[in-house]
C-alpha cells in the first residue's frame, strides 16, 4: 500500500530554512496544474486564505466545496488535498510548530482550538494581516524575523478565536494526529530505546499529555505501547529469522541478554528460545528479512 507522503512543505522533504513561509496560492498551485495531491506535514501548521476563486478541499477523507473567501486551519499530520479553479488566489502560510511554542508546545485554550482543522470567514482584518505578512516575508528589512513572528501570532490568535473550542468530555480530534505521529516515531526509534519524554519532545507535547492521548486511544500508557512494539518485533525476528537470540536483544536495545530474556518472558509468557521452538515457522536466512 502506498503511504500518504509527509512533507515539511508540499513537495519538499527538508525543513523550512526560514522562520515561516508565506506564498500566494497561484505561485504554488498554478505550476502544479491547480491540484495539490493528498499529503500531510509532520512539523508544520498551515493556514490557507482563499480570497478569490473556488476549490475542492479534501481533508481526512472528507470533501468540501469552497466558493467564498475563507480561511482554512490545517494542523500538522492532517491529510489534505486541493483542487483549485484556475486563477484562484490567496495565501498559504506555513509555520514550523517549533517556532511558536506558546501556541503549539503546551496545552492552552488557543492550542486546543488550533488542533482541529476548520473553516472560517476571511474577514477584512485577517486579510490585511496576511497582506502585511506576505509583504514582510518578501523583504530583508531590519527586524524582519521579529515582524514576521508578531504578524503570524496575530493571525493565529484571531483564527483561533473564531474556531470552536473542544466540547467538554470529548476526545479532541488532535488526539488522533498526535497518535499518528507517535506511531511513526515509535517505528523509527524503538530500537534506540527512546524514552517517553523523547517522543513527547519530538511531537512538541508534554510527556504527560502524550501518555494521556495514548491511554485514551489505546487503553495503555505510552511506555506500554513502546514496549509492545519492541516485543512484537522480537517475536517477528524469532519466528521469521535465524538471528541469534542475543543479537536480537542487542538490536532492540538490550545489552544484557539475561535481562532481555526476563523481559520477553514477562511480556510473552515464555523465554525467547521456547517461543522460537513453539512457532517454528521455518525461518528464512537473515538476508531475506525485509524492511
Amino acid at each position: 500500500m502506498t503511504r500518504i507522503p509527509a512533507y515539511a512543505l508540499y513537495g519538499e522533504q527538508q525543513l523550512l530554512p526560514d522562520l515561516l513561509h508565506c506564498e500566494r496560492i497561484l505561485d504554488r498551485a498554478g505550476p502544479n496544474g491547480w491540484t495539490i495531491s493528498a499529503h500531510r506535514h509532520p512539523h508544520v501548521h498551515q493556514l490557507f486564505l482563499i480570497r478569490r476563486g473556488s476549490a475542492v478541499l479534501g481533508v481526512d477523507g472528507n470533501r468540501r466545496d469552497l466558493n467564498e473567501p475563507v480561511v482554512i486551519n490545517m494542523p500538522r499530520w492532517t491529510v489534505h488535498s486541493f483542487s483549485f479553479s484556475k486563477g484562484t488566489d490567496g495565501y498559504v502560510l506555513t509555520l514550523p510548530t517549533a517556532e511558536l511554542p506558546e501556541l503549539f508546545g503546551q496545552p492552552n485554550d488557543l492550542a486546543e482550538r488550533l488542533e482541529h482543522w476548520g473553516l472560517l470567514p476571511a474577514n477584512d482584518v485577517i486579510c490585511a494581516l496576511f497582506d502585511s505578512l506576505h509583504h514582510e516575508h518578501c523583504t530583508d528589512d531590519p527586524g524582519r524575523s521579529l515582524m514576521l513572528k508578531a504578524l503570524a501570532e496575530q493571525i493565529m490568535v484571531r483564527v483561533a478565536r473564531l474556531l470552536p473550542g473542544p466540547e467538554r468530555g470529548d476526545i479532541p480530534a488532535r488526539y488522533s494526529q498526535i497518535m499518528a505521529g507517535f506511531e511513526q516515531l515509535v517505528q523509527k526509534h524503538f530500537r534506540d530505546r527512546w524514552r517517553v519524554s523523547d517522543y513527547a519532545d519530538a511531537l512538541a507535547v508534554s510527556a504527560t499529555h502524550l501518555t494521556r492521548v495514548v491511554r485514551d486511544l489505546t487503553g495503555a500508557s505510552a511506555q506500554a505501547y513502546v514496549d509492545a512494539t519492541i516485543f512484537r518485533e522480537a517475536c517477528r525476528q524469532l519466528a521469521y529469522t535465524r538471528i541469534d537470540i542475543r543479537q536480537i536483544g542487542f538490536d532492540l536495545g538490550y545489552d544484557d541478554p539475561a535481562y532481555f530474556s526476563r523481559m520477553f518472558r514477562r511480556r510473552v509468557g515464555m523465554c525467547p528460545s521456547d517461543y522460537r521452538s513453539k512457532v517454528n515457522i521455518g525461518a528464512p536466512a537473515p538476508s531475506a528479512i525485509g524492511a
